[in-house]
Parts: C-alpha cells; structure tokens; sequence
C-alpha cells in the first residue's frame, strides 16, 4: 500500500518511528562493536537499551496488539501468527546479545584467549567485541528481516482495525510498561529518524513529570551516540 495512504495515521506514525529506530540502532551496535575507539562501557549501553527495548516491543504486539487486530479482522490471525514466530526466533538472538559479556573485570592486556571475555583490555577486550559483533549482526539481519515482513500487514491493519481511541489505550499501556533502561537513547534515534512533529506525537504520550527532563536527555543521547559512532583511531 503506497505510503502517503498512512503517512497520516497516528498508529502507523508511531509504528514506523519505533521500527526506524530498531533498524538505526541495531545497525549502529553492529557497526560499532568492533571500533577500538567506543568504550565498551557505550556498547553495553546501547545493547542493554536494544534487548529491553526489542523484548518489551514484540511482547506487547503478541500480547496486546495482535488480540486487538484479531477481534475486528478475525483472517489476521494466521499471519500474526507467523509474526510471532519470527518474535520468538528474535528472542533467541536477543538472549545470545544479552549474554556476551561487558563487565570491565580490567584483565591485564597479555590475558590468553582462552581467559574471560573482559573489556580491560588486549586479547580479551578484542574477544569481547568480536563476540559482540557475531551477537549484534544475528539480532541486526532478524530484526531488518522480520520488519520487511511486518510492515506490509501490521500498516493497513493498524489504519483499518484499529481506532484511534483503542490505539491511544494501547499506546498508553505500551509507555506505562516500558523498562526503564537508557531512554535518553530512545529520544535521540527518535529525532534522528523522525520529524518534529511525529517525534512529539510520539512523545505527548509521555508522564508529565519526564516532559520537562527532555531536553536533559537529549543532550545526554547526543554525547552517547557521538561515542559510539566515533571513527576507529
């Protein structure tokens, strides 16, 4: 379906922001693990922000979104099936990402390969990157090529099954829930891949007392993603 039938369609809007940012930030984790000039430290942050992000996004879908979908267009079903076996091999990488380890143990530099991944550095600093990676390129090609598959049914579906109040209810239980892990990141691939005006559609459904931090938290992402996207020495 061509884009400027959506564009303005509040549930789509949102959407799409969410899935740019997954596809920015996961390209960005893979493309930067292996620059000896990002501290490990940011890697782990924007890591730790993918995996809880990722997570919380696809459980809400199979646990809210796609039932809401379901009730009105019952021939949905299948498909969002099989979005949600795609969620559950996305699981599966994201626990692989989850567990490469990024703890600075500072292990001296001459440590063997055969040692604890540790970022202090050397070999095992080296084994560290490269491990994440092999980690952040799995959960980069599955979350690009499940999108590729979601968006062409979860759009039209968004527009034609889902009203505006039941997307602002399902909105709103989405913010309620979502951890709390490195949000200023979520602010800055948001202002990166969306204009002014989405960026605040997305963001009005925001508690008021976090309104008033953003501009804190926007400076905060500037710096971290300036880190990560720094040129290798």
């Amino acid at each position: 379906m061509p884009r400027d039938a959506l564009e303005h369609v509040p549930a789509v809007v949102e959407t799409r922001l969410a899935h740019e940012v997954h596809r920015v930030a996961t390209t960005l984790l893979a493309e930067a693990a292996l620059r000896p000039s990002v501290p490990l430290s940011s890697l782990g942050q924007l890591r730790d922000f993918l995996v809880a992000n990722l997570r919380h996004h696809h459980e809400t879908e199979d646990n809210d979104l796609w039932p809401r979908i379901v009730a009105t267009a019952p021939d949905t079903a299948h498909a969002l099936g099989t979005l949600s076996e795609e969620h559950e091999r996305l699981e599966e990488a994201l626990d692989q990402l989850a567990a490469v380890d990024l703890n600075d143990n500072d292990v001296p530099a001459e440590t063997g390969p055969a040692e604890r991944i540790s970022p202090g550095g050397g070999v095992a600093t080296d084994q560290a990157r490269d491990v994440l990676r092999k980690a952040a390129v799995e959960v980069r090609d599955t979350v690009h090529d499940h999108l590729a598959h979601e968006e062409p049914l979860l759009f039209p579906a968004l527009r034609d099954h889902i009203s505006p109040a039941e997307w602002q209810d399902f909105a709103q239980r989405v913010i309620a829930t979502t951890p709390p892990v490195e949000g200023h990141l979520m602010v800055g691939f948001l202002d990166e891949v969306g204009t002014p005006a989405e960026v605040e559609l997305v963001l009005a459904g925001l508690p008021e007392p976090v309104r008033p931090l953003l501009p804190v938290m926007r400076l905060q992402a500037t710096a971290d993603l300036r880190i990560l996207r720094s040129a290798s020495d």
